[in-house]
């Protein structure tokens, strides 16, 4: 059976976005500097079989495991907090769940017993949560939703259940819950905790830590009144105050003894932590002095959820450069309308992301445009390289009307479309490539001189590809392709020589990015930037 896992189970009152995920992730980040190892898992209540197919602007980026899964974007928080990798175990939804049972179902393994909430979906549920059981030291689960939501009470009850089964050394329950200041009244205000600790109790968990989000500390009096009415041991009620940078939290948990506090009860040895790493990375950030803007061209750029990896990804580079990467956003759709000169014309780098639909394409092709014969620094991710490849087409090798397939099905020259079955390609997802795929990169290249190496490994998230037919005539365009799929030929990287720093790739690096391990690519290209920022190219 391995070793005896023990459970951290994460829940949340009040209201959504107050930071489980990152909550749940730092609480994994000081399990591993007591030396422990641990499974993380985020468990959502909604019925889509995966956020695959939600609108970035109904549940942010979707974020891709090594094996392909399409997943929720907290996964990216656990892979930059601690050092797991996560897979399609580390995210189950409501829907994974009951296409699971209903397939069952059908296939008669209940032998004719009347299928239901209790014991079938939870026993489900908890099948689900044991998935790493006897592998790891702890396993964290962290709960989507809020308390209260209809959807969740199945998942609640289960983690309930595994409460019971397990024994109280083995299971910690803790609740992510607001404390808000009211500025007209002075004063931090304890009802939404005590009414969504209520309903936690109601459902038959009681939490053993209270974490309470706040724009301030908590004096000892409210920690002693929420204590007095949530059954909670007062120091168990853990300030959780709002920070400069998200990587601060563990050692902010730290020093309120959260990790000292789940170890004793869960009657685990308790050992002087190694937060080293944490406390360097803070010391930079805390110390950098310069600003460095880089353009970002999107299409979901009001939600700034929609690309989480990629500002997590931009910020690591950032203080790996010594600067503070500020964002400027711009909707793609502007460009074309108001014209590159006036939207773009003081940006030192332009980012192009990825992105699905044929929305503002235009204006990201006018984008690379400016950037390419302004010789801005260019870095096109996904989307982001595939309008580089179409630019370069139409007004460098001549293909006036050159476009992908995905936006223009009458185009004479579709120098990117679908490629069904392709050896050495996992077809996942109907027609999506998905999960990580080995890229050979070739020398001198932008790519090599950021990675080091011969060979990568990235993860994907698309459809259509680089169109074979086109490569030889792009190439004598001075197109540059540095990187490609060994076994397909696929083209997976693009660069620009006749420019400073111009590279587009078809997978998507952010999601391999840590404020400890940051991105290379990212790297790179905000060197890039500071570069031209102080005249240097």
């Amino acid at each position: 059976m391995g070793k005896q896992t023990k459970f951290i189970f994460v829940t949340g009152g009040v209201l959504s976005s107050l930071g489980k995920g990152v909550a749940a992730a730092s609480i994994g980040a000081l399990m591993e500097a007591h030396g422990l190892t641990i499974s993380m898992q985020k468990i959502d209540p909604y019925l889509n079989v995966d956020p695959g197919t939600m609108s970035p602007f109904q549940h942010g980026e979707v974020f891709v495991t090594e094996d392909g899964a399409e997943t929720d974007l907290d996964l990216g928080h656990y892979e930059r907090f601690t050092t797991i990798q996560t897979t399609r175990d580390s995210n189950f939804t409501a829907g994974k769940i009951y296409w699971s049972i209903i397939n069952k179902e059908r296939r008669g393994d209940y032998l004719g017993k009347t299928v239901q909430v209790i014991p079938h979906v939870t026993d489900e549920i908890k099948s689900a949560i044991r998935r790493f059981y006897g592998e790891v030291d702890i396993s964290i689960v962290e709960i989507g939703g809020t308390v209260g939501d209809i959807e969740s009470l199945p998942f609640l009850e289960a983690i309930r259940q595994i409460g019971l089964e397990e024994g109280p050394e083995n299971v910690v329950y803790v609740h992510l819950t607001l404390v808000p200041f009211i500025p007209t009244s002075g004063e931090l205000k304890t009802k939404p905790t005590q009414h969504s600790v209520k309903e936690l109790r109601a459902i038959g968990i009681q939490p053993d830590f209270l974490l309470c989000r706040s724009d301030r500390d908590l004096p000892q009096e409210i920690k002693a009144k929420i204590a007095l009415f949530s059954n909670v041991r007062e120091e168990n009620v853990i300030s959780a105050r709002d920070v400069r940078t998200i990587y601060e939290i563990p050692l902010n948990f730290h020093k309120e003894g959260l990790d000292q506090k789940i170890l004793e009860k869960l009657h685990l040895p308790r050992r002087e932590p190694d937060l080293r790493k944490w406390e360097d990375f803070i010391r930079k950030v805390k110390n950098l002095k310069e600003d460095l803007e880089i353009t970002m061209v999107g299409k979901y750029v009001k939600l700034k959820d929609s690309y989480k990896s990629l500002n997590e990804a931009l910020f690591h580079a950032g203080v790996a450069n010594g600067v503070r990467v500020v964002q400027r956003w711009v909707e793609a759709e502007d460009i074309l309308e108001q014209g590159p000169e006036k939207i773009l014309k003081d940006s030192l780098a332009i980012l192009v992301p990825g992105g699905f639909g044929e929305r503002g394409i235009e204006g990201m092709i006018r984008a690379v445009q400016f950037a390419r014969e302004r010789k801005i620094p260019y870095f096109g991710i996904c989307l982001g390289m595939q309008v580089a490849t179409i630019e370069f087409a139409r007004n460098v090798a001549g293909l006036k009307r050159a476009n992908s397939e995905e936006f223009d099905e009458t185009s004479p020259h579709k120098v990117l479309i679908m490629l069904p079955n392709l050896r050495g390609v996992r077809q996942m997802g109907g027609t999506m490539r998905l999960g990580a795929y080995k890229c050979k990169i070739s020398r001198p290249s932008f790519a090599y001189s950021a990675y080091g190496k011969d060979v990568i490994y990235e993860r994907h998230r698309h459809r259509y590809e680089f169109n074979p037919d086109y490569r030889e005539k792009l190439e004598k365009s001075g197109l540059k392709i540095t990187g490609t799929h060994p076994e397909s030929g696929l083209v997976e990287i693009i660069e620009n020589h006749d420019h400073p720093w111009f590279l587009g790739c078809q997978f998507h690096p952010e999601f391999k990015s840590t404020p400890f391990n940051p991105h290379p690519l990212f790297v790179s290209f905000v060197r890039a930037a500071l570069r031209r920022k102080k005249g240097e190219i």
